[in-house]
């Protein structure tokens, strides 16, 4: 266990007992003003039968009074002074009303103390597990392409090829080499994003453009994995944000949702755009997967991966969709995620503020 970790356990430990004792002194000081309280009465209990007896012996009621101050003879009996007895009652709530409002201010210092360990030990929990899952997560995703170039090597090295052999090996070797720099690309970009590393500068874009650029590079994929891509933007919608960033966002959509409709055998993406009170909206739907409504969040937190019924893809570091969050954030748009449930598509629905159209 690392020495941070042992130390907000152990501090943890003390302020909980600290907040324990805390808790038994006020108790001990309630029970302890009480008593005294009851002493006092008990003392003044005996003088009242003191002054009773010395009235039964004739003492005249002036001299009993004078000798015991804190009683007054009312028809020849003795009684407590209204005064004292209302002194007694004052005393004791003014102790019991201190030992309350001194130990509820420790004990709510005491309280903050715990949320803020507790808080920090979930938070260094949740950073463990994502450390966790990360390393899996790499390590199943490296071990697939690194078995394929391996396997491709051997074959080679075992005997002859006639050229179409070697160039689909080859192939083979190159898209296996690239899908491991995409996931050590997206590793970077995601610590370059989430400790602010990045300047990002903002000029008016044309979004059709830019989305045709993107979708002309994947079309041949998804050709072959029988996906039908389609785009229904108007020209001259033009949006303010950095160039780089708006292809690297509609590109890690348009791989998500190939992505999620392969395993399906098939299927539609569609791109819309329309101009809305000063902002442009861009949606992506598919006729994938989809995932639960519920799980719309948590797409795009680091390293999240649904299970693949419910809106995975088959490979990936689970930090796409997290690069295009802080993307948009960044470029002072937003980003979200809907989807009817497992099987029914989804639709993610980007939107940035709109820039007014350059002069053609």
């Amino acid at each position: 266990m690392k020495a941070t970790r042992v130390f907000q356990l152990t501090a943890l430990a003390l302020v909980v007992i600290a907040a324990v004792q805390v808790g038994w002194w006020l108790f001990d000081q309630r029970s302890s003003a009480i008593e005294k309280a009851r002493t006092a009465r008990a003392l003044y209990s005996q003088q009242i039968e003191a002054a009773d007896a010395l009235l039964a012996s004739g003492v005249a009621p002036q001299r009993v009074q004078a000798m015991l101050p804190g009683i007054v003879i009312n028809g020849g009996h003795a009684t407590l002074a209204p005064a004292v007895d209302q002194m007694l009652l004052t005393e004791a709530h003014r102790r019991i009303n201190q030992y309350v409002w001194e130990g509820s201010f420790f004990l709510l210092a005491l309280g903050v103390c715990i949320g803020v360990i507790a808080r920090a030990l979930r938070a260094e929990a949740k950073v463990m597990q994502e450390q966790d899952n990360f390393l899996a997560l790499v390590s199943h995703q490296f071990k697939t392409p690194l078995a394929s170039l391996q396997l491709s090597l051997e074959t080679m090295a075992m005997r002859p090829l006639s050229s179409e052999q070697a160039r689909t090996l080859i192939d083979r070797m190159l898209s296996d080499l690239a899908r491991m720099e995409a996931m050590v690309t997206q590793i970077l970009e995601s610590v370059r994003l989430e400790r602010g590393r990045v300047d990002l500068r903002r000029e008016p874009l044309e979004l059709g453009g830019a989305v045709a650029r993107v979708v002309a590079q994947f079309e041949e994929r998804a050709a072959k994995d029988r996906i039908k891509i389609s785009a229904d933007i108007a020209r001259g919608l033009y949006v303010l944000t950095d160039p780089l960033a708006l292809d690297v966002v509609v590109r890690n959509l348009l791989e998500n949702a190939i992505a999620a409709v392969t395993p399906v055998g098939g299927g539609s993406i569609t791109f819309v755009a329309r101009r809305i009170d000063g902002e442009v909206e861009l949606s992506v739907r598919d006729s994938g997967v989809g995932f639960r409504p519920a799980d719309g969040a948590r797409l795009f937190e680091k390293f999240t991966r649904l299970h693949p019924g419910g809106g995975s893809s088959y490979y990936g570091t689970g930090l796409g969709l997290f690069i295009v969050r802080r993307l948009m954030q960044l470029a002072g748009g937003r980003v979200s995620a809907h989807s009817e449930g497992v099987g029914q598509g989804a639709q993610f629905v980007l939107a940035w503020p709109v820039a007014p159209a350059e002069p053609s």
